[in-house]
């Protein structure tokens, strides 16, 4: 196997190596020189999109056709992307591998999914007016620059807000790039102008020169982190300065009499320049490598390090990392190193195995660590073997040490190098997949419709798989040309048994793609209704949402799709649809009862449910403020019942016959006698009429409303005794009987504080025993009078515990009583 270090260059104290991807990536027909390249961060997808401004050989008329095709590194065709919606100024993608495509006129396209799907918007602030002249892009929002050089930064695509920079100064533009408000004070893009011979800093609210003598510069180019320019001069010189503009930190004369076509950051620590078949690629402090290819060569910047794209090769050239420099380095004594040739020593079966792990025994565990590490920033698979049996050697020998990396390395490493294969291909490297996240990098694969890759690495990785599924599922829905019933069958018996997997998200899917009798089958299959409900909404399948909700006992649910078909359908057809559906319009019922009486009303109406629309109208009728609007209320309610056969309406007839007679008395009453009694009930008016001496009055509304005897006897007890009336109510006790009783009146008269009176109501209290008698005497403060009750029975215990309870005065007449009943000796 060839030596790791065999593609190694030295660039100052550093090594550089350039790393082989992939060959034969694009058809030699395939003129690069004539298209604008874009590639994805992270080993992402290629966009190749051909220039207008060149010239190209015809080759027939479906390839002249314009479009965007976008390709894996390894030269795949993913997708071909048809245009023909005007000139294309900007073309680049996001950190998610988003496509981003600008128009001249402004209009913003973002294509998600790598398959031609995409949300689209305009930038407006003039760009229709002036037109795009071009864009510069960051992992999350891109800046557009206007013919009149002014700038408009979009900085997040799901919610896109355009904004206007501040205005740059007249002049033409040599070159621009921009940093990325992540690293940046203010927190917002700051774009760098390359205008006349010196630099300005664009951002939200200034433009800002800053005072450079050396321009035109032409190009410009900020580092992954923000901290570091690189400008190009117009004499062919390169300088790195700091993103202050204050201190210069390198100079390269590059000597060519052309301009680079394009000028890129390898990582943070160098800069790379392309000609046509020439790349220059400068470390610090001024050093430089050279590299020659047969065709036309372009750059694709990395967060560490860059592609090189041309029709033959894929390469990766970045900085060689610590990690390996330390372990292969020629003449190393680093202990990784002197571990991987203790490794090669024993597969020899060599003694010189354990003297070199006798060597390195105190820096042992820092070795296995560093191999480890080594091993995740190889590209072949023999030195990442090489380096993790180093790791299993040296792991051997220690008593105790900790194998959650070595483990997780190894896991790592077969997610890499699946992913790495040309039939995928994504170059990820180390660094690049921590960035990523294997969950990101499950949806790369997913977008590219690679599932039984996307699943393996889930399962392998212990990730959840219903998205992967989920995905493959909704692409079947939308792209299958077989019948409904057999696509429905097929997504069913895959998912079927699938853990977490939401069919309604495949069903919206294929309401998308105007398959609503799919959607509705595969609603179906959907356990949740809350997931059901809304999507077989917004698909107008009403009633079956409905079902759905009231077989799932969701109140809540039941209730907003209730609200949903009253605010789209007619009164008619809503009603219609309660009508065979008891819980639904119990429902509405109970909510309109609080909420919306009108809507109450037409419901009993188109149930023709006399009875409770005649209740629904009385109890409006108690609500109304005036007697006039009131009776009018209680008519209509009569004349709801007016066909009515059934014994409780007639009788609920006779009762709004009457409250329509009680109103008419009431209204009398209060003209006659200057004294509302309006919205008083029958009793409360009597009451009222007996409290305040109307005792005629109120006996000739008993008679006319045929109010018994006993209850019209507690409503007089009641009246007389809160209008303080005793001289009626002494009356009363004159009387041989009472409907209701004596002891009530006692009660009354007593509560009233009139115990004279209330004393004179025990004696008619004879359906009570003599003790009873004698306890309410003793209430009253009549003690001889209990003692006399108590002495009618001969109760001696009852008086002497009388006596114990009262004083002197009282207890000598108790004493005769009691000495009355003992027997004489």
């Amino acid at each position: 196997m060839a030596n790791p270090t065999a593609d190694w260059e030295r660039v100052g104290d550093r090594f550089y190596r350039k790393v082989k991807l992939y060959d034969a990536v694009f058809d030699q027909d395939l003129e690069l020189e004539n298209y604008i390249i874009a590639g994805a961060p992270y080993g992402g997808a290629i966009a190749l999109h051909r220039d207008e401004e060149k010239v190209h050989t015809f080759r027939g008329s479906q390839a002249a056709k314009s479009g965007i095709d976008v390709y894996s590194c390894s030269g795949k065709l993913i997708r071909r992307i048809n245009w023909d919606k005007g000139s294309i100024r900007g073309l680049g993608w996001s950190e998610d591998e988003r496509l981003l495509v600008v128009t001249e006129d402004g209009t913003v396209r973002c294509y998600y999914d790598l398959q031609g799907d995409f949300t689209q918007f305009s930038l407006g602030n003039g760009a229709e007016d002036y037109g795009v002249k071009a864009c510069r892009f960051w992992s999350t929002g891109f800046v557009a620059m206007l013919s009149n050089n002014h700038l408009i930064a979009v900085s997040q695509y799901f919610e896109p807000r355009p904004k206007l920079l501040a205005i740059p100064p007249d002049g033409t533009v040599h070159s621009w790039s921009l940093i990325p408000p992540a690293y940046t004070l203010s927190r917002s893009v700051e774009v760098l102008l390359a205008i006349e011979k010196t630099i300005y800093v664009v951002d939200s609210s200034e433009a800002e020169d800053r005072i450079l003598q050396n321009g035109p510069f032409k190009h410009v180019s900020v580092s992954p982190n923000g901290r570091f320019v690189t400008l190009y001069t117009e004499d062919a010189k390169v300088w790195v300065i700091s993103n202050d503009f204050q201190k210069k930190l390198s100079e390269y004369d590059s000597k060519a009499k052309t301009l680079p076509k394009d000028v890129q950051w390898c990582g943070n620590n160098s800069v790379v320049l392309a000609w046509e078949d020439e790349v220059h690629m400068v470390g610090p402090n001024g050093a430089a490598l050279k590299y020659f290819y047969d065709g036309w060569v372009h750059l694709l910047a990395d967060i560490d390090g860059v592609r090189l794209i041309t029709n033959d090769v894929c390469e990766f050239l970045q900085k060689v990392p610590e990690d390996t420099e330390e372990v292969f380095k020629l003449g190393s004594t680093a202990p990784a190193s002197v571990l991987l040739d203790a490794v090669d020593q024993l597969e020899k079966k060599s003694p010189k195995a354990d003297d070199n792990i006798q060597l390195i025994r105190p820096s042992l565990e820092e070795a296995i660590d560093m191999c480890i590490r080594a091993a995740g920033h190889e590209y072949s698979t023999h030195w990442q073997k090489q380096l993790l049996k180093a790791a299993s050697f040296g792991k051997s020998v220690l008593d105790l040490y900790s194998s959650d990396e070595f483990v997780n390395m190894c896991e790592t490493l077969r997610v890499l190098n699946a992913v790495r294969d040309y039939r995928i291909g994504l170059p990820l490297s180390y660094d690049q997949y921590l960035r990523l996240t294997p969950a990101k990098l499950i949806q790369r694969l997913m977008n590219r419709h690679e599932y039984l890759l996307a699943i393996r690495v889930s399962e392998y990785l212990l990730l959840p798989t219903d998205r992967v599924y989920v995905h493959w599922a909704s692409q079947k829905v939308r792209t299958s040309t077989a019948d409904e019933d057999s696509v429905c069958s097929t997504v069913v018996s895959k998912l079927a048994f699938k853990r977490g997997v939401s069919f309604d998200i495949i069903a919206k899917a294929a309401y998308d793609e105007g398959r609503a009798h799919l959607a509705t089958q595969l609603l179906n299959h959907e356990p949740r209704a809350g997931k059901q409900v809304p999507l077989l909404l917004s698909m107008s399948e009403d009633t079956l949402a409905l079902d759905k909700a009231l077989e799932s006992g969701d109140t809540d649910l039941i209730f907003f799709v209730l609200l949903h078909l009253k605010n789209t359908l007619p009164l008619a057809s809503f009603f219609r649809t309660l009508s065979t559906r008891p819980l639904a319009s119990a429902i509405v019922e109970a909510s309109a009862a609080t909420t919306d009486p009108s809507l109450l009303k037409d419901l009993y109406y188109q149930d023709d449910r006399l009875l409770a629309s005649s209740n629904l109208l009385f109890a409006s009728a108690l609500g109304q403020s005036s007697t006039a609007l009131k009776l009018d209320k209680l008519k209509l309610a009569a004349k709801t019942l007016a066909d009515a056969k059934d014994p409780t309406a007639l009788h609920h007839q006779k009762a709004i016959s009457e409250a329509q007679q009680l109103l008419k008395f009431q209204e009398a009453l209060s003209r006659d006698l200057d004294t509302s009694y309006t919205g008083l009930s029958l009793h409360a008016t009597i009451h009222q009429l007996i409290r305040t001496g109307y005792a005629k009055r109120a006996a000739k509304l008993a008679s006319d409303f045929h109010v018994s005897e006993k209850p019209l006897a507690w409503l007089r007890l009641r009246a007389l005794v809160a209008a303080r009336n005793f001289g009626e109510l002494e009356e009363l006790s004159k009387a041989r009987k009472s409907a209701i009783g004596w002891e009530p009146y006692f009660n009354a008269v007593l509560g009233a504080g009139n115990t004279k009176l209330a004393g004179v109501f025990v004696g008619k209290c004879t359906s009570l025993t003599p003790q009873e008698r004698s306890e309410m005497y003793v209430k009253c403060g009549l003690v001889e009078k209990a003692g006399e009750e108590l002495v009618k029975v001969k109760d001696l215990a009852g008086l002497e515990a009388l006596k114990a309870k009262t004083g002197d005065r009282e207890g000598a007449v108790l004493d005769r009583m009691i000495r009355s009943l003992r027997p004489r000796k």
